[in-house]
């Protein structure tokens, strides 16, 4: 790190000071929502759905993911925290890597750590931090200088050429041992400065974790492992689990006739490339690679908890449709994947969810599906920050219950630029923070739903509240550039409507979103009844109460969420 003048270091060092005194007084007993004594943020459940907690109320989080290198800097992020909070955040996702961590092995440096809690903390901000550490995307570039510099000690993945890639070994005891030395350290850190401040609230251990441009490792180690037994903990889970898991996994299992014992290939069979992005090609191994992936991981989660008990989990880098991205290797082979999902759940407990990173826009419902299944919570902690992306917002937190939701690169452009449009984002925060009471008061019990349209789909419905309710995609986005760039090889997006729908009660509704027309018909299809409003009313939640804007009706009589601004609508209806 590069201090630019003596009086900000001097400054840094009195309020690290006076953060890690303030987290020494003693820890906060304090009740969640349930009455439940608790000290710091944790997950529970509410009905059918997962609720973070923090300090003691429903949590959920209006999120943008900073650039990889933003919290690199002290001077660089001073201003970026009120940004985010003028652009109504209320969570701030930033990586802090174990390079800058622990540049000397043994001597850690939690300068920069401390500045991301305090810059956070000042503009009322929570935090979920990214350890960047033995693997960032695939790549292993984020380690400190000593490990990069020993690959006798620290092993990187062989592939199937017998080429080293840049990428530590999954079967790298000494690695393994040493990330979780300093992601315990750095726990440990955290809990002393922050635990009476809570301004973190989770970690995602690793990023995009997995092996690139090759199956899987062959180095010799791996190579013992492949073709020894599978590990009897992962087939006891899955005979355990048999009802649940992962039906592409299922169905590789029975074609080998359930076996309980036997190598990797003699249990799953012999990986093959399929034809279709959502096939299963090389699933052996990338079974094997998840399962020493999330060994690893798990073990510095373990180390990590065991000083601050913070929720964890892992993001996933996703297959990419076409030919050049659904082979394992071309997307990370082993990390957190749908179809290995049941795999990072036996070896790695110590993680509490998976989450999606969504570039794919054109199959965001159905990645959603995969990372809910089996009781997974969703949270997407990287997604675009476009027009259509704020409008996905409203479906995401409707129809999933989501943790949070947090368009990458929220602070600005790759150059460090504040280029980065964040007034669509701003716009849909403004007006799910109105809804957040509400929405905690109905979700886990079947009373809120979300639509989602696209100009692959132009409608779509759901039933609630006794009525079937359908969305419409509206007008397009103004601008040929509103819905901005494309992420990592992908198209220009598509357009996009998402809704929010809320019944409190018989024919009684909450409706917000952007760019969607709603309609009402009867459950029945063959129905003679019509359906029309008892009362229609805009307006918005102010300190927790419905103010209504105008009572609609004549040319106005109807619910229509524009493309530019987001609303909120309370109906009520009859039938004739």
């Amino acid at each position: 790190m590069i201090i630019t003048n003596k009086s900000s270091f001097i400054n840094l060092i009195i309020l690290s000071s006076i953060l890690i005194l303030s987290g020494c007084t003693g820890k906060q007993t304090q009740k969640d929502w349930l009455g439940r004594v608790t000290d710091m943020p944790h997950l529970t459940k509410q009905g059918e759905t997962t609720q973070l907690i923090v300090d003691g109320k429903p949590f959920i989080m209006l999120g943008g993911e900073l650039h990889n290198s933003s919290t690199g800097g002290f001077s660089y992020m001073q201003p970026i925290w009120k940004r985010m909070a003028d652009a109504n955040l209320n969570t701030v996702i930033a990586a802090t890597s174990w390079e800058l961590v622990e540049p000397v092995e043994g001597h850690f440096d939690f300068t920069l750590v401390d500045s991301m809690i305090m810059g956070a903390r000042k503009e009322g901000l929570k935090l979920v931090i990214i350890w960047f550490a033995s693997w960032k995307n695939g790549s292993s570039t984020y380690v400190p200088s000593w490990v990069k510099k020993n690959p006798g000690r620290f092993p990187l993945v062989i592939d199937e050429q017998g080429n080293k890639r840049n990428i530590l070994s999954p079967f790298g005891d000494e690695a393994c041992n040493a990330d979780a030395l300093a992601f315990a350290a750095l726990m440990k850190h955290i809990r002393k400065t922050d635990t009476k401040h809570h301004t973190v609230i989770m970690i995602q251990v690793e990023n995009e974790i997995g092996t690139l441009r090759t199956k899987r490792d062959f180095s010799e180690k791996a190579d013992a492992a492949f073709n020894g037994p599978v590990p009897e903990e992962l087939l006891n889970y899955l005979v355990k689990n048999k009802t649940a898991i992962h039906p592409g996994v299922l169905e590789a299992w029975e074609k080998q006739g359930f076996r309980t014992e036997g190598t990797w290939e003699e249990v799953f069979g012999k990986g093959v490339l399929l034809d279709s992005w959502k096939d299963l090609s090389y699933l052996t191994e990338e079974l094997f690679m998840a399962w020493n992936y999330a060994k690893y991981v798990g073990k510095i989660a373990d180390e990590g908890r065991a000083e601050y008990n913070l929720p964890m989990f892992v993001n996933a880098w996703l297959k990419q449709p076409g030919p050049s991205g659904y082979a394992p290797g071309n997307y990370p082979c082993g990390g957190p994947t749908p179809q290995v999902l049941d795999v990072w759940r036996a070896a790695a407990p110590a993680i509490d969810f998976i989450a999606p990173d969504i570039y794919i826009v054109n199959e965001f419902r159905y990645v959603c599906e995969q990372y809910t299944l089996s009781g997974n919570p969703l949270f997407i902690p990287e997604t675009r920050g476009d027009a259509a992306s704020a409008a996905r917002a409203f479906f995401t937190f409707g129809e999933f219950n989501a943790l949070g939701y947090a368009p990458f690169g929220i602070d600005g452009g790759d150059s460090g630029t504040n280029d980065y449009d964040i007034s669509h984002i701003k716009d849909a925060y403004s007006t799910l923070n109105q809804l957040i009471p509400i929405i905690n008061e109905y979700k886990g019990n079947s009373k809120t739903r979300g639509l989602l349209v696209d100009d692959n789909n132009r409608t779509d419905f759901v039933t609630l509240g006794g009525f079937k309710i359908s969305g419409t995609l509206g007008r397009r986005f103004g601008g040929a550039n509103a819905n901005g760039s494309s992420g990592p090889n992908q198209p220009t997006p598509i357009q996009a409507g998402g809704a929010i729908i809320i019944n409190t009660g018989p024919g009684e509704y909450f409706i917000s979103g952007k760019n969607m027309s709603i309609s009402f018909s009867p459950l029945n299809p063959d129905s003679t009844a019509n359906v029309s409003y008892l009362l229609l009313e805009d307006g918005n939640f102010v300190n927790n109460e419905w103010v209504p804007g105008r009572r609609l009706n004549g040319d106005e009589f109807r619910i229509t969420l524009p493309p530019e601004k987001s609303r909120i609508y309370k109906a009520s209806l009859y039938t004739y």
